[in-house]
């Protein structure tokens, strides 16, 4: 067992994430995160969220109308652009790229959430183990 020692953070640290596949059974990433410690990850979520404020300009019925294809192309934008934000890996045959990461997203929605969902609680909760 390795010895405890403060201050003495990794840079990063690579996890298994396991998933169900659409067209069922399991399939695993592993995925190397950049390490942030529990007060950083905050500072990182805050920042995430203000920037993703986006808001009708008034309440008109124009103004509010809700295109569930352009919300969907939203949210895959954004998760991509927080999983290159949380992860500089993974072991998968395509390279770790914006590109390859939105394709993730909008492919394999669940397993990108896995993705965020694992680094999450790797850094808030401190469920650092593979």
């Amino acid at each position: 067992m390795a010895k405890i020692v403060l201050g003495n953070r990794p840079k990063s640290f690579k996890k298994k994430v396991t998933v169900q596949m659409p067209e069922g059974g399991s399939g695993e990433i592993t995925v190397s995160y950049i390490y942030r410690t529990r007060k950083e990850f905050g500072v990182f979520v805050d920042e995430v969220f203000k920037d993703a404020g986006i808001k009708p300009t008034g309440q008109s019925d124009e103004e509010v109308k809700f295109s569930l294809a352009e919300a969907l192309a939203k949210t895959t934008e954004m998760n991509a652009e927080y999983i290159v934000q949380i992860a500089d890996g993974w072991d998968l045959e395509a390279d770790f790229t914006r590109t390859n990461v939105e394709q993730l997203c909008d492919e394999l929605p669940g397993v990108a959430m896995a993705m965020i969902d694992t680094y999450r609680q790797a850094v808030s909760e401190g469920r650092l183990g593979n």
